[in-house]
């Protein structure tokens, strides 16, 4: 449906590997506020039936997806991390603008791009990894972020004009590719 404007490097999987506990750890948590996040969008905007029944499968499936990284933290014997704050994650939500309507549909694009940047990751992860149950399990993620990146941007056309929704899109995917390009590499998604 769109494509991001900044292409992480297969190098950005080095240091993914290198201690992939930490990773599994970020990925928890970010399988954890992506939950928390469908249910606060659901919350805010109750008179939206779509909108409500979506989030509801998206909070559920991402709290699933956070259970099964959880079971392989543990089969790894690592605890669950502590979250850390995310510096893509704070950049890319000072994009949202004021505004009732406008905050709303920022909300749904920044959202579709951050699906669109972990179907992107996971995808490089699984390419990374070797043949097993981990390597499979970002198979599967990756597929599932890919969904979700397209829910958000069809929920932005069931809710505002077409042509709004994409010249929208396009800044904001400009502006995340200028917030990824300064990211260091490291083991964690963003």
């Amino acid at each position: 449906m769109f494509e991001l404007k900044y292409k992480t490097p297969f190098e950005w999987t080095v240091p993914v590997l290198e201690n992939f506990d930490a990773f599994l750890q970020d990925h928890a948590a970010a399988e954890k506020k992506a939950s928390g996040m469908a249910v606060s969008m659901l919350s805010h905007y109750p008179d939206r039936k779509k909108l409500v029944r979506a989030m509801t499968d998206l909070a559920i499936e991402e709290l699933i997806h956070f259970k099964q990284v959880v079971k392989l933290l543990q089969a790894r014997d690592v605890q669950l991390g502590n979250d850390a704050k995310d510096i893509y994650i704070k950049e890319i939500r000072a994009l949202f603008r004021h505004g009732q309507e406008v905050f709303f549909l920022d909300r749904l694009l920044v959202a579709g791009v951050i699906e669109a940047r972990g179907h992107e990751r996971f995808s490089l992860v699984a390419e990374a990894l070797p043949e097993g149950k981990e390597k499979e399990f970002y198979v599967a993620i990756a597929k599932s972020e890919e969904k979700h990146k397209n829910l958000f941007v069809e929920l932005a056309y069931e809710y505002f004009d077409k042509t709004e929704v994409d010249e929208r899109l396009e800044e904001i995917l400009i502006a995340e590719a200028a917030i990824c390009e300064k990211l260091p590499f490291k083991a964690a998604l963003h």
